[in-house]
């Protein structure tokens, strides 16, 4: 009986010993605060073949808000063996001031195997400003109130082990020069609040095994590579210093973007495994501002110019793929994704895509017109995520240098005229850092913030009229903007008139020049009944001046 009896418990503690379950749960995070990262650690027992998909295992952090609200934030692998105790890990940023419950929830092949006790931690305030929303179409929103606009720049990728650029291919291969650690802190210190960033082969590779063409990165046969994910990270604290917002463009991984890659149930399941540990993993930081989907979905479409990807093939992945993350980031980030120049019939009305972008080369004048123009037809804010005097890498841009200078500065000021969220993105970081044009961004931040403070979010087109020059004019509040460029050969002398409907103000006028900074009282401001003219302004050609109008 004795024997029986033992052999009885021998069974049921192998049993018990073997079954999926959470074994430990770790707060590492002593002191939590609002809009801050916290971090657990979670021991647990399951089985797989790739911790990495959903359908063979998952944990969940199950988060009750003080004010009641049910999240559920996706953790991620980090080591073990399956059957083996191993290590898993979530990271959450409470929105919230108060007590939060929380407990954790593990799953093996869709069904539930586990529930951890609840447990509790309390989120005191802080003076962080959380998450960027959309606004409106001029500006984005921080969760405490706070309004912002971004002042943008590429910075697509560091420097490559080896570039195909003719002209610039030293310039392109400087390692020590163009690399995060150099450019964000550059970047921000002169202005720039707001970069583009790409994950592809040579830059944060994730998911791809070696052959990245940057000395960064290690070979690794994980199914993410180990040292993309940690210099991700690194990235994501560096921006976090640096007060700079991300828009991370994801691509489609180490995978063909073809017609299948669209349409394919395993292909699809494929992409939302890596969604969702990049949400896992990154999802917690404010300074990723937007997720964007693929960089020039229609160049991706037309790689094959006698037999493109159906656009409506690649809009219902887009449909599904912006629903799907919006259902698992619990952040709820700002969705974008962008084309070159061709748009796909119903890409702009995806519900779930947030700000549509374009990338405009060689044609920067048409800026403000293409903005307004998406805009007004989509009823969603829009974004210019590259432009450029010139896109053509086999071409030496030496012999436009003075060109590409001024479509460089152009462009950031047709941004800050127009109603989008922030401002256009110039491409050719490492020939404009070269070209000492970083501090440009300076005067371009400067003004941007005194846009908003003065008009509290407010941002109204007014009609400027220059005779020969582009002339934009934006009141913000009952300060008044405005932007003139002289595209011509000749010096312009002119006088601008400012439509101001229902004025009953007096004003007095500074004017701003955006290299120097410097502002200088101008005495030739007249009104009359609804305008305001400055008599015979004079502008170089090629230059740009800002005026500003303030009651007296």
């Amino acid at each position: 009986m004795k024997r029986n009896i033992f052999i009885t418990l021998v069974i049921l503690s192998f049993t018990i010993g073997s079954q999926a379950q959470i074994v430990k749960i770790d707060p590492l995070t002593k002191s939590v605060s609002q809009y801050d990262r916290s971090d657990f650690l979670i021991k647990l027992k399951g089985a797989w073949d790739n911790p990495y998909l959903q359908e063979e295992i998952t944990l969940d952090m199950l988060v009750t808000t003080p004010n009641g609200k049910n999240l559920v934030i996706p953790c991620f692998y980090e080591s073990g063996e399956s059957g083996k105790v191993s290590t898993w890990m979530a990271r959450f940023t409470p929105s919230e001031i108060g007590l939060y419950q929380y407990q954790f929830q593990l799953t093996e092949k869709g069904k539930r195997k586990d529930l951890s006790k609840k447990k509790y931690f309390y989120s005191a305030q802080s003076k962080l400003k959380g998450f960027l929303k959309v606004r409106d179409n001029w500006s984005l929103m921080f969760d405490n109130g706070d309004l912002f606009r971004g002042v943008g720049f590429s910075l697509c990728w560091e420097s490559r082990i080896n570039d195909d650029s003719k002209y610039f291919k030293n310039l392109h291969e400087i390692h020590d020069r163009y690399n995060y650690n150099y450019l964000v802190p550059l970047f921000s210190e002169n202005g720039g609040n707001f970069c583009r960033v790409w994950m592809c082969s040579w830059n944060f590779p994730i998911d791809r095994k070696d052959n990245f063409n940057n000395n960064r990165y290690t070979p690794s046969n994980e199914y993410f590579n180990p040292s993309a994910v940690k210099k991700l990270d690194q990235f994501v604290d560096l921006c976090q210093d640096e007060a700079v917002y991300v828009m991370l463009c994801m691509g489609q991984g180490d995978v063909a973007a073809d017609h299948n890659f669209f349409i394919s149930k395993v292909s699809k399941e494929r992409y939302k495994n890596r969604l969702r540990y990049i949400v896992a993993r990154w999802g917690y930081s404010p300074n990723i501002a937007m997720w964007e989907f693929f960089n020039e979905i229609d160049n991706i479409q037309f790689r094959n110019s006698k037999n493109p990807i159906p656009s409506e093939d690649i809009v219902s992945w887009h449909d599904e793929m912006s629903t799907y993350l919006k259902q698992l980031d619990p952040y709820n980030h700002i969705v974008t994704t962008s084309i070159s120049h061709r748009d796909l019939e119903g890409l702009n009305s995806v519900e779930n895509i947030d700000i549509n972008q374009k990338h405009i080369y060689n044609n920067t004048t048409v800026i403000p017109s293409e903005i307004s123009k998406y805009v007004t037809e989509f009823e969603k804010p829009y974004i210019i995520g590259e432009f450029g005097r010139e896109w053509d890498w086999s071409k030496c841009f030496d012999d436009f240098s003075h060109e590409m200078d001024i479509d460089f500065k152009r462009g950031l000021w047709y941004g800050i005229f127009s109603p989008t969220p922030v401002t256009p993105m110039s491409w050719w970081w490492e020939y404009f850092e070269a070209r000492r044009l970083i501090p440009y961004f300076r005067g371009v931040r400067e003004i941007n913030d005194r846009m908003i403070d003065a008009g509290k979010g407010e941002f109204i087109s007014v009609t400027v009229k220059a005779v020969d020059l582009q002339s934009f004019g934006v009141r913000c509040g009952n300060e008044v903007y405005v932007y003139l460029f002289n595209p011509n050969n000749t010096t312009a002398i002119t006088d601008v008139e400012i439509d101001l409907p229902g004025l009953n103000n007096k004003y007095k006028g500074e004017s701003f020049e955006p290299t120097t900074r410097v502002y200088y009282e101008m005495k030739n401001v007249e009104e009359s009944e609804g305008k305001i003219t400055l008599k015979g302004e004079v502008l170089g050609s090629a230059c740009e001046i800002v005026y500003i109008l303030t009651p007296q």
